[in-house]
């Protein structure tokens, strides 16, 4: 029996071309699916910040990573599914909204601490960033109204800052 579950990863690579491309064509070969993939530049000049999130059983998971680390342009990967993390999405879903509803989509969207980024005669944009099962239940909510048009941007993925410990500073106070 195999165990599947959804993984997050992040990848720091070289911003040069192609990179992405190899990163999905690993991907494409091992007849892996992706769930999610987000890249933007990193606090690095040079070095773009890419995550993403699949599913698969953890040995899966650890070929891709083995992989990952063999590509040239690619300089660090790091599993977050275990780790302290904040992962956040965001999402904008442009929504029918008459006179007759409207205030029931502003009520909705405040309920899920969204916001209205844009407004028209007959629909409202609504922008919300969170855990992807914050801005699926909004999504739910809404398609009661109406969906017009959204879109995701999937995953960002940063883990939580740990305070070092005694130990790990040495016990003089310095890190050593």
């Amino acid at each position: 029996m195999k165990f599947n579950s959804k993984h997050t990863i992040i990848a720091w690579m070289e911003d040069k071309p192609g990179v992405l491309n190899r990163v999905a064509g690993l991907f494409r070969r091992r007849n892996f699916n992706i769930e999610s993939l987000t890249v933007g530049h990193s606090e690095t000049p040079g070095i773009s910040r890419m995550t993403f999130v699949a599913s698969g059983s953890q040995r899966e998971l650890s070929q891709i990573q083995t992989q990952l680390d063999k590509l040239i342009n690619i300089t660090r990967i790091q599993d977050v599914t275990d780790e302290p993390a904040l992962v956040r999405e965001l999402a904008l879903i442009k929504v029918e909204a008459t006179g007759e509803n409207r205030h029931e989509v502003v009520q909705m969207a405040e309920l899920h601490r969204a916001e209205i980024v844009d407004v028209t005669i007959d629909s409202l944009v609504v922008q919300i960033v969170g855990r992807e099962d914050r801005v699926n239940a909004l999504v739910e909510n809404l398609r009661h109204f109406g969906i017009i048009e959204m879109v995701r941007t999937g995953a960002v993925a940063m883990t939580r800052s740990r305070l070092k410990t005694v130990e790990e500073f040495g016990s003089n106070g310095t890190n050593q």
